[in-house]
């Protein structure tokens, strides 16, 4: 397991536009290995490559499995990486409540798409397409953002849609 340190927002790294990958080998995905076994660490819910010091258009993302109120399992958990991910369609707005791993202990309210689809490789080259709904159209809006130097605080359209969280709710809080 190699879990790796995840950057902070003042760190010059997180404002660059991460670079195209064109080898798909063993390097590569031992990267999508640590990413993981990074994301599971913090119990985040998305990982882009700039946020462990990587400037390579990659990202991880995990959606837990959801339940209904008996604990019953309605949706299974789901893992994606995408590797020089492009969004190919969007479709509604909505604010939405957001954080970021590399900006801990806050939120803000962010405008994104309520639903996406997104093309990119995985971690062998081959083309793939996922389509978001929701909690996993925002994950895929943040995560893309990361990898063009953009952070969810360059896009609050005022200072008032931010917040810092109480030291009990940054234990509790699940981060993008």
């Amino acid at each position: 397991m190699a879990v790796r340190s995840i950057l902070t927002a003042e760190n010059p790294l997180l404002r660059r536009k991460s670079k195209k990958v064109t080898h798909f080998g063993d390097g590569l995905r031992e990267l999508v290995k640590d990413m993981f076994d990074s994301l599971h660490a913090v119990k985040g819910l998305g990982l882009a490559a700039p946020q462990i010091g990587i400037l390579q258009r990659v990202f991880v993302a995990e959606i837990p499995a959801e339940t209904d109120d008996e604990g019953r399992e309605i949706a299974p958990a789901a893992s994606y990486v995408l590797i020089n991910p492009e969004i190919i369609r969007r479709d509604g707005e909505e604010e939405m409540e957001e954080g970021c791993l590399s900006v801990p202990g806050y939120r803000g309210m962010v405008k994104r798409a309520t639903r996406v689809t997104v093309r990119g490789q995985d971690p062998h080259g081959k083309t793939v397409r996922h389509r978001g709904e929701d909690a996993l159209a925002q994950v895929f809006q943040h995560e893309l953002d990361h990898l063009d130097g953009v952070l969810y605080l360059d896009r609050l359209e005022s200072p008032d849609k931010i917040w810092q969280l109480k030291p009990a709710e940054t234990a509790d809080a699940a981060n993008e």
